[in-house]
């Protein structure tokens, strides 16, 4: 029999255990935002905070309900850009790191 992992639970330790990996994950989260794929950049967004604050610190850096921050930050989720920036704010001040854009020619 093959050994296997919950692949959130590992997600949450490769957190805890390696900063550049939880920068790394914010910065894709980021990356997906901008670039059109908010579906995935969502998915990426929860598994950080649930690997880091917890949804319910968020609920109250947010002053949200953490139920609605669930949904949110779901597959189907429709966080409004105030909600989401203050996501972003939450998740970086816990991070210690600042975001900045870049365009690129495509």
């Amino acid at each position: 029999m093959a050994l296997t992992r919950n692949f959130k639970e590992s997600v949450i330790q490769r957190v805890q255990a390696d900063e550049a990996f939880a920068q790394a994950l914010l910065d894709e989260a980021a990356t997906l935002f901008l670039n059109g794929e908010p579906e995935t950049a969502r998915l990426i967004l929860r598994d950080l905070v649930n690997a880091t604050i917890g949804f319910e610190q968020l609920a109250t850096l947010t002053a949200k309900p953490s139920k609605s921050l669930h949904r949110m930050l779901s597959p189907t989720g429709n966080p409004s850009m105030d909600n989401l920036a203050a996501i972003f704010r939450a998740v970086r001040e816990r991070l210690h790191v600042n975001l900045t854009a870049h365009s690129v020619a495509a």
